[in-house]
C-alpha cells in the first residue's frame, strides 16, 4: 500500500477503485457497506465493479510496462457502455465530459479517463510491479518511471531479492 499522495483530479476516483482490493491479503473494501457507498454502489452493483477494477489494474500495469495480472475484459469495451455527455458551463464557457446517466461508477470511470487524457495525465497512473501489491499509484517521478508504489514496502522487498540472489 502507497504513502504516496492521491492521484490528481478525478484520476483520484480510479486510484482509489483499484485500491479496494489488497491483493496481500485478500481484504476487498466492496465486501462493506461503507466501502461500496464510497462509490455508490449497491450489493447488485458489485460484479460489474470489480470487472472494471480488475480491468483498470490491467491497464495500469500496462502504463508501467507490464503484463495483465490475469485475464480481464478490455477497459476500452467496459468504458463503450458509459454514456457522456459535454457539459458547457454558460458563465466561462469551459466544458467538461460529464456522466449522462446519473454518475454511476462506469460513467464517473470514463470521464476521469477522458479528463485524464486531456490533462495528459492518464499514462502516470500505473499499478505496482509488485505481483503480491499491484497496488494503484500516480507516478510523480520526473522521468516518469516509477516502479513501485512505496519504495519503502515494495521497493525495499525487490531490492532485497535481488540482492539475496546474487549472493547465492
Amino acid at each position: 500500500m502507497s504513502e504516496r499522495s492521491p492521484a490528481p483530479g478525478s484520476l483520484a476516483l480510479v486510484e482509489s477503485l483499484v485500491n479496494t482490493l489488497d491483493l496481500e491479503t485478500g481484504g476487498d473494501s466492496l465486501d462493506t457497506p461503507e466501502g461500496r457507498a464510497r462509490f455508490g454502489l449497491t450489493r447488485d452493483e458489485l460484479p460489474d465493479a470489480r470487472a472494471l477494477r480488475e480491468s483498470l489494474r490491467a491497464t495500469l500495469l500496462a502504463h508501467a510496462g507490464h503484463p495483465p495480472h490475469r485475464e480481464v475484459s478490455p477497459l476500452s469495451e467496459l468504458l463503450t457502455q458509459a454514456p457522456l455527455y459535454v457539459a458547457v458551463d454558460e458563465r466561462d464557457g469551459s466544458a467538461t465530459l460529464a456522466p449522462a446517466d446519473g454518475a454511476p461508477l462506469l460513467s464517473r470511470v470514463a470521464a476521469a479517463v477522458a479528463e485524464a487524457l486531456v490533462a495528459g495525465t492518464w499514462n502516470r497512473l500505473k499499478a505496482c510491479e509488485a505481483v503480491t501489491c499491484h497496488w494503484a499509484y500516480y507516478d510523480r517521478s520526473p522521468a516518469g518511471r516509477g516502479r513501485w508504489c512505496s519504495m519503502q514496502v515494495c521497493g525495499a522487498r525487490a531490492k532485497m531479492r535481488r540482492y539475496r540472489a546474487k549472493e547465492q
